[in-house]
């Protein structure tokens, strides 16, 4: 049975969480979706590759670990930094308080992406290794965030019907 006030109390409840369905109205402009994209993913890279200096400068002993190689963490980062950034324009679908929605499934990805640190770890890595990979993953999560939210912006929407 469609009782209408069940509905309505539905649509509240979510809208209470943030879900009040501005639908392409508040998408962000697709040549700055594209640009943000663009531009997390070559700065993202180039924060890997600085962590990575900076991580053997400081722990020597993880020169020439296999992680650290540009081929092993490019491929991962750019996949990993394109997919986040398409959860960008899904939030603003969903939301129109989509920047508060997007950092909470970043800092969720983010938490569950470190999954493979633990197990790189728990299968002998070297724990320093692991602590500069770890930067990597929260380099990465900042940079997408950041070049989302501040480059594409979602579109302001006046009202939305009831």
């Amino acid at each position: 049975m469609n009782d209408p006030a069940s509905s309505s109390l539905d649509r509240g409840s979510l809208a209470r969480w943030g879900f009040d369905f501005p639908a392409a109205r508040a998408l962000p402009r697709t040549w700055r979706f594209m640009l943000a994209t663009v531009l997390a993913v070559l700065l993202s890279l180039a924060a890997c590759a600085a962590l990575v200096v900076v991580g053997t400068a400081v722990f020597p002993a993880t020169a020439g670990y296999g992680h650290y190689q540009f081929a092993d963490y490019s491929k991962l980062t750019i996949i990993g930094v394109v997919i986040a950034s398409f959860g960008w324009p899904a939030a603003c679908y969903v939301s129109t308080r989509a920047r508060r929605l997007y950092l909470v499934m970043a800092v969720l990805v983010s938490i569950v992406a470190l999954a493979p640190d633990a197990w790189i770890l728990y299968g002998g890595a070297s724990a320093q290794a692991v602590f500069v990979l770890v930067w990597m993953h929260l380099a990465l999560a900042v940079i997408t965030y950041l070049s989302l939210v501040l480059i594409a912006p979602q579109r302001r929407v006046t009202s939305h019907r009831a």
